[in-house]
């Protein structure tokens, strides 16, 4: 099925949009953006928590897959087909930007069903204020020894303004005289130190979202895969590696990514238990 996009994406006025990018595969979960909740696709309910963002115009879903393009635009969303052969979602999320005029770009991965627009205008609102910053992205606090020595889950470290200093898997600041880190978790999973123990802590961990300026999102496309991103297998390191700062945003927020179908269930009986 050939797709044209170019008439739908035409807009006389540059806009604020979200771009959601959703790929079919996936080693764990295939077919994972359209895996139902509640009687709707995963997709949909990514969708419609975007559209209810204050800061956004518009929300794109951004698909190399023709059964994901077509379940978007049967209940009328955006959704625009892109080259099948491009390396990370955000690549995939500069080939919209490329065609549809924008003045700032929310990349919002398409597996949090869950996702709270608030965080949404919490990455844009300061992009909205000052576009020079380039690239924000939201952060929350630590807030058990298990996320901490997580390697699954990215922590970052911030200067006094909220710009990123770095990111890693690695448990970061390495506070050395904290007794939290006299001893790593055992490999039997025993909780060695009490969660409480991290109050006082400038501990955080990083949500998986980004909002960029028009320049910035195609600048960092450019730019080719880091070293400091190889080795951590950490995407916005290319960004810092090559002087481009990150301006990060504290949020409360403790959405849910899916990964597996047992993710899917445990976002299914939230979701009922908020109805």
């Amino acid at each position: 099925m050939e797709v044209n996009n170019s008439s739908e994406a035409c807009q006389e006025e540059p806009m604020n949009i979200v771009v959601i990018p959703a790929r079919y595969g996936s080693t764990r979960f295939p077919g994972k953006p359209l895996a139902l909740i509640n009687g709707r696709s995963m997709i949909w309910h990514v969708y419609q928590r975007c559209l209810t963002a204050k800061s956004i115009d518009v929300v794109w879903v951004a698909t190399d897959d023709e059964r994901i393009y077509r379940e978007v635009k049967g209940w009328g969303g955006k959704a625009m087909m892109t080259r099948p052969d491009h390396p990370s979602g955000t690549d995939r999320v500069a080939e919209v930007a490329s065609k549809v005029p924008c003045d700032i770009v929310v990349n919002v991965q398409g597996d949090e069903p869950l996702i709270d627009p608030v965080i949404i205008d919490a990455v844009a609102g300061p992009l909205l204020q000052t576009p020079s910053i380039g690239i924000t992205t939201p952060v929350v606090r630590i807030k058990s020894h298990e996320e901490l020595f997580d390697p699954s889950i990215a922590k970052v470290t911030r200067d006094k303004k909220g710009f990123a200093l770095y990111f890693s898997r690695a448990p970061i600041p390495f506070a050395r005289d904290h007794e939290l880190y006299s001893v790593y978790p055992k490999a039997d999973g025993d909780k060695v130190i009490e969660n409480s123990d991290l109050k006082g802590l400038p501990l955080f961990r990083h949500i998986g979202l980004y909002g960029y300026s028009r320049k910035a999102l195609f600048r960092f496309c450019e730019l080719p895969p880091s070293g400091l991103e190889l080795a951590e297998k950490l995407e916005q390191l290319r960004a810092l590696e090559n002087g481009m700062p990150i301006l990060t945003i504290e949020v409360d927020y403790s959405g849910i990514g899916v990964d597996t179908p047992e993710d899917l269930k445990r976002v299914e009986q939230i979701m009922r238990s908020m109805v």
